[in-house]
């Protein structure tokens, strides 16, 4: 979903600077979703004392991320029905600002997408939540943006060209094994 908007973005912009500001406002939202959730994550550290078990949770999630990822296996479709909740209710304004004007149009549009539902996003939001820290979940967060920019420029300037690398099946197989290996020496660091 988020490659055929990127795409689309990329077409209807008067300006290819925009394309800039869309990121902007994308990366944003996930800072500021970052924020919240790392204030649950801190509840759940500080008050209920579940630091560990959130801890688990994140390398399971990330386990999960990486296998979305390389294609075997689709278990994070449910957060994306859970986000399509808030999406209904978004939508309208993000087709408002579909050819943005200014600057200001282009940011809330980024700011809209960093809404739209997407496994991989929300399981970084659940990841950032085990930061439980209100400073470091949206940094993570913000990474997590950060390492989606190449391939969402890539798509709004060079289409299909640059896409089609990097949703190749080898590329995204190898990121996803990387992703399940970091999730599994976690476990393992947890464990030990």
């Amino acid at each position: 979903m988020c490659g055929g908007l990127a795409s689309a973005l990329g077409l209807h912009t008067p300006q290819h600077n925009f394309v800039f500001i869309y990121h902007l406002g994308r990366l944003t939202s996930y800072c500021f979703a970052g924020l919240l959730v790392g204030l649950i994550g801190f509840w759940f550290a500080e008050f209920l004392g579940l630091l560990n078990v959130l801890r688990i949770a994140s390398a399971l999630i990330l386990i999960l991320m990486g296998l979305y990822l390389a294609g075997w296996f689709n278990g994070l479709i449910f957060s994306e029905k859970l986000g399509a909740k808030l999406w209904r209710h978004l939508r309208p304004l993000g087709k408002r600002f579909m050819r943005p004007q200014n600057i200001g149009q282009a940011f809330l549009l980024g700011a809209v997408w960093g809404w739209l539902p997407c496994g991989l996003v929300y399981s970084g939001l659940l990841y950032a939540s085990t930061q439980a820290n209100w400073l470091a979940s949206p940094l993570t967060m913000l990474a997590f943006g950060a390492g989606t920019l190449p391939s969402m420029l890539s798509v709004s300037f060079a289409g299909s060209t640059l896409s089609k690398w990097l949703n190749a099946p080898l590329f995204r197989k190898a990121s996803g094994t990387t992703l399940c290996a970091y999730g599994v020496w976690t476990l393992v660091q947890l464990a030990s």
